[in-house]
């Protein structure tokens, strides 16, 4: 078994609120974006801020009461590296003064990235590879999205967040993965890459640099696949939803996790949403919800919390891990 022993985030000074958003679109008040997306605010990386600045500072804070000679591999999660190459996660052990002689990898993934990640650390544990590895989420959608483009960037936020995963003794939590690239292009930024030959959407209003999303094919698939995922994943973990003390899926936007709590009979004080202050910032939700829950004194030792990501690829995945 392993544990998350612990978690801190970092968030852009930059702040965007329903009312900032509201004056460049009066047709949209702030009570209608809160109460559509749960969403009041959402932080906003300045133009010369990265997502391995953003990681150094969530991982420095970390390192304030964790020794970081003991990390001996770093598990970089982003859509926004800093190159094409180098790995940002070299960069990154060079930045926090982290050991020579440890493993550093980046891996592509979005909303489901967080699960993912404690997926890949579980493999690298198990084999004897490492046994102190720092997990990092850390996005910048807001970089992709178009200034006119209201409901993008009335949902996504930026933020990093850093989680040290070791080794424990107890239960074995067994891992729901998933994968559709059939929906690729219904969350795409189809410039940037070595794609040239590439046709925007007939509904893409923008440019090929910014984001596209297809809010109501995104929504159909979180609702097609991701009751399954949680009941597949209490079956394999031999589990009812009884058993499980809280549940924290990635923080989509309020409506969709509403939708999905009501779907799966999911009992409304087992479930967790927290997003009104930060918005959805992709593979970086489920760690800030975490930690929040931690500091809001939620979790006890042996809380058990079954985890959901699941979005852009499309791809989803779900664990059950115990505090």
């Amino acid at each position: 078994m392993m544990k998350i022993s612990k978690i801190e985030y970092y968030l852009p000074q930059q702040v965007l609120t329903n009312e900032d958003l509201e004056k460049q679109f009066p047709e949209w008040s702030s009570e209608r974006i809160q109460e559509k997306v749960g969403i009041s605010q959402r932080h906003i990386s300045s133009d010369s801020e990265t997502v391995l600045d953003m990681a150094v500072q969530s991982s420095e804070k970390i390192f304030e009461n964790y020794d970081r000679n003991k990390v001996d591999f770093i598990l970089f999660c982003t859509q926004s590296p800093e190159y094409f190459l180098p790995t940002t996660a070299c960069i990154l052990q060079d930045r926090l003064g982290l050991r020579k002689n440890i493993g550093a990898i980046d891996f592509n993934l979005g909303c489901s990235g967080f699960v993912y990640g404690l997926a890949f650390a579980k493999g690298l544990i198990a084999a004897g590879i490492a046994k102190s590895i720092l997990l990092v989420t850390s996005e910048t959608y807001t970089k992709h999205i178009h200034p006119d483009d209201k409901g993008n960037r009335s949902i996504f936020g930026d933020a990093s967040a850093s989680a040290i995963i070791e080794k424990a003794e107890g239960n074995d939590y067994q891992f729901c993965l998933g994968t559709d690239g059939s929906g690729a292009e219904n969350l795409m930024v189809k410039k940037g890459a070595f794609k040239k030959d590439f046709e925007l959407n007939p509904e893409h209003e923008f440019g090929p640099e910014n984001i596209y999303m297809n809010g109501p094919e995104i929504f159909n698939f979180t609702i097609e696949n991701i009751p399954g995922l949680v009941k597949e994943t209490l079956e394999v973990n031999s589990m009812t939803m009884d058993d499980i003390d809280h549940f924290v899926f990635h923080q989509a936007n309020s409506f969709m996790l509403n939708y999905l709590r009501k779907k799966t009979k999911i009992p409304v004080e087992k479930f967790y949403i927290d997003m009104e202050k930060t918005g959805n910032t992709v593979s970086a939700t489920i760690p800030i919800a975490l930690k929040n829950m931690m500091d809001k004194g939620m979790l006890k030792e042996g809380d058990k919390v079954l985890m959901a990501g699941f979005g852009v690829g499309y791809s989803w995945g779900a664990t059950i891990m115990e505090i």
